[in-house]
């Protein structure tokens, strides 16, 4: 690819992007430091209408973001999150049934990645959860209340992305963001969740970017 075709399809990216974020207020600001992968995703979506007219979200891995957009396209909302203790994309079988004895292992605590139909539910403890994939267990939760809340929450402030690996495979965001942007946008219909890799090439995954 020449040095202008390379121009050209970032400017196309970056306006894209902008045109998903018009009029998110504060969000313009934050959408400068998005990531290229996550950039190049929500273009993606946006151009190709792959959510199907649903809320979506995109999980960054490796800086551990949510970033969640509504029914419209518009950038709802972004914020820090906590994420599978142990580095891997995939998911480890058996995992569901031992998470509700929490007998879970150390080594099968990932956050799996690729394009899930979400829906919201609740869980064991009747808290409202985004269920991204059911049957494996994974949800998109807030910071719950309990012995580790303090623990969480030190890392959910921490600047450093190796920090919020902590979870047992789940997203965990603050409690207000929850309440203020995942509830009412992912958790009030059906969605679509993008988890970005870290552990093998973002189009091992997301192979249509490369033809887009």
């Amino acid at each position: 690819m020449s040095m202008a075709s390379r121009w050209l399809r970032n400017a196309a990216v970056c306006t894209a992007w902008c045109v998903l974020a018009a009029g998110a207020g504060a969000a313009q600001a934050f959408i400068l430091k998005a990531p290229p992968d996550a950039l190049r995703l929500v273009e993606w979506i946006h151009r190709s209408g792959d959510n199907h007219g649903r809320p979506f979200a995109v999980v960054d891995k490796r800086n551990a973001r949510l970033y969640v957009f509504g029914a419209d396209g518009r950038l709802a909302g972004s914020t820090v999150a906590l994420l599978g203790a142990t580095r891997g994309d995939h998911t480890v079988p058996g995992v569901s049934e031992r998470a509700q004895t929490g007998s879970i292992r150390s080594d099968e605590r990932t956050t799996p990645a690729g394009r899930f139909e979400a829906q919201p539910g609740q869980n064991l403890q009747g808290e409202h959860v985004v269920w991204v994939d059911y049957d494996s267990a994974f949800a998109i939760h807030r910071v719950r209340p309990g012995k580790s809340w303090k623990m969480r929450a030190e890392r959910l402030a921490s600047a450093s992305p190796a920090d919020k690996r902590v979870s047992w495979g789940c997203v965990v965001v603050p409690v207000e963001f929850y309440r203020r942007v995942v509830g009412p946008v992912l958790g009030a219909e059906r969605s679509v969740v993008y988890v970005l890799p870290e552990t093998q090439p973002v189009r091992a995954l997301f192979g249509a970017l490369d033809a887009s």
